[in-house]
């Protein structure tokens, strides 16, 4: 307890040197700069299974106080120790966070250079066009046939670790390729198609599958798993359903349904291209808002 007193005796203390300090502005700066990290930080928290580990830190605090308060010996030393090592543990326990944070930072930074890069000559547009038309002109059949699909367009963060677990194809991306790959009982059927620009690059992919305990029970494998990787990734993984044949559209862990072959190329021309559409509004449903029957088999969505 005392620790956390003297932590925030420690900031209350810099911040009124840095405010009585010579360069007024530029203190401002830096204390405005701190607090909207620690304020992303906390919203960073409360959006992941950290806030429990927070809880659970605090429930620590408190016992290290009661068995000092209570001389506890025992319990002290254990606690102490515990505390000693507090980087490490706290490194181990938060490890998907900080990942997280560090995937998130860099994502950030190579989208900014790739608009960059684009701006200066060398634009995304022909490395992407083409397969885009191809998985809409199949997303229309497999849709209207009731074919499970389940596909990834890699964007900036790259996906060669998940390409690994299926069959490398580096092939032309085309409409019956893709409803070939999807038949069902084909060797490939089951896993995910991995969209490299204006190649196939993979097939037969697994997936990770989401760790969010509050998305609807009744979705299966297929939708879970494009929510996963869309959680580790900046991909947009298009979804369809074998059960009803529903288009669905993940990003950023976030699930949109109802999408027709238009609607659904005019998000993907808009957020692999860049250019400007208007018509994303396939939705009839808000996110992850899903019927409660059963599943007899396939992605789990009626």
């Amino acid at each position: 307890m005392d620790t956390i007193m003297n932590f925030f005796s420690n900031i209350w203390n810099n911040i009124v040197v840095l405010a009585t300090s010579g360069n007024i502005f530029v203190n401002i700066i830096d204390i405005l700069i701190v607090t909207f990290i620690i304020y992303k930080a906390i919203q960073f928290l409360r959006d992941t299974r950290a806030e429990q580990l927070m809880k659970g830190i605090f429930v620590f605090v408190i016992a290290l106080f009661l068995a000092r308060l209570v001389k506890l010996k025992a319990l002290t030393w254990l606690l102490d120790t515990i505390y000693v090592n507090a980087i490490v543990v706290l490194v181990v326990l938060f490890q998907p966070e900080l990942r997280s944070i560090l995937e998130y930072l860099g994502r950030g930074s190579m989208r900014r250079f790739n608009k960059f890069v684009t701006r200066s000559g060398d634009t995304l547009s022909n490395g992407y066009s083409r397969s885009i038309d191809a998985v809409c002109a199949a997303c229309a059949d497999m849709s209207k046939d009731k074919v499970g699909a389940l596909i990834v367009f890699e964007r900036d963060t790259m996906l060669g670790e998940i390409a690994a677990t299926g069959t490398t194809l580096e092939a032309d991306p085309s409409r019956s390729l893709i409803c070939n790959i999807f038949f069902k009982n084909t060797p490939l059927h089951d896993g995910a198609m991995i969209i490299r620009k204006n190649k196939i690059f993979a097939a037969g992919c697994i997936l990770p599958l989401t760790a969010n305990s509050n998305i609807d029970q009744s979705l299966g494998t297929r939708h879970r798993a494009s929510i996963g990787v869309s959680e580790v990734s900046d991909a947009i993984v298009v979804v369809v359903s074998e059960e009803t044949g529903v288009i669905s559209v993940v990003r950023s862990g976030k699930i949109k349904r109802n999408y027709t072959p238009a609607t659904l190329k005019t998000l993907l021309t808009r957020e692999l291209i860049g250019e400007e559409q208007d018509n994303d509004q396939p939705m009839k449903k808000p996110f992850h808002i899903f019927s409660k029957r059963k599943s007899d088999g396939g992605d789990g969505e009626k």
